[in-house]
């Protein structure tokens, strides 16, 4: 079944366009990976699909409502974790929640910051202010917060992004727990961590999509071994306008 059906979804800013007739697919439970260089078009698509920004032509339906059409319902079913923590630092991890419970109206802020809690393992710092903890600890929160409404489609937008590598690994394990429960479109400029974790990947450059399939399947298009190898081979015959 579609999640996300994308059709000539386009943005302009005056004469520069960042999204360039972007028409992509993606499968409910899928969790699908959006690479590209800086200025690729990634975050631009993000937001024209969370309604933050409108298009300029083109739509995109997800689980069966238009963002052009019905902006007020896609924004109901579903949640962003952006790049930035977003957490409150004087606040403990479980006041952080049940905060973030409190201005998405849930009946139980307790209950559902409970729940969160137990699925994230923050058991041992749940009383602990955030600006005291890692920063692999407070983006793992930022997550939690962005899972609390319990979305049917989640926006990760590069939730490693400075992290070490330990912190890193430990964060895969949570979203890999998140799969085929929810749709996750994830952006990252790790591509090792877009090889291990998701299901398909799409490759734009300057607003265009360039490429998509499996991590195997781009390489064996790119005719590279190695995943990194095939990016950069397929963003540079783009740049050349091979594809």
């Amino acid at each position: 079944m579609e999640a996300i059906v994308i059709k000539n979804l386009t943005k302009k800013y005056g004469s520069f366009t960042a999204v360039d007739k972007l028409d992509l697919t993606i499968g409910k439970g899928e969790l699908f990976g959006l690479l590209g260089v800086n200025g690729a078009g990634k975050t631009t698509t993000i937001k024209m699909l969370s309604c933050l920004t409108k298009p300029t032509d083109g739509d995109a339906v997800l689980l069966g409502n238009s963002i052009r059409e019905k902006p007020a319902e896609v924004k109901k079913i579903i949640s962003i974790s952006t790049q930035e923590t977003a957490v409150a630092p004087n606040l403990t991890v479980r006041e952080n929640l049940e905060f973030i419970a409190q201005i998405y109206g849930i009946s139980d802020p307790s209950a559902a910051a409970d729940k969160v809690i137990a699925d994230f393992s923050l058991q041992e710092k749940e009383n602990a202010r955030t600006k005291t903890l890692s920063g692999g600890w407070q983006r793992k929160v930022s997550i939690a917060m962005a899972l609390i409404t319990n979305p049917q489609i989640l926006f990760l937008d590069e939730p490693t992004l400075g992290l070490d590598v330990l912190a890193r690994r430990e964060l895969w394990g949570v979203i890999e727990k998140l799969k085929t429960k929810m749709t996750i479109i994830l952006t990252t400029h790790y591509l090792e961590e877009a090889e291990a974790l998701c299901d398909r990947i799409a490759i734009m450059t300057q607003g265009k999509l360039r490429a998509m399939g499996t991590a195997e399947e781009l390489k064996q298009l790119a005719g590279k071994d190695n995943f990194e190898d095939a990016f950069v081979e397929i963003a540079e015959r783009a740049g050349k306008g091979e594809l």
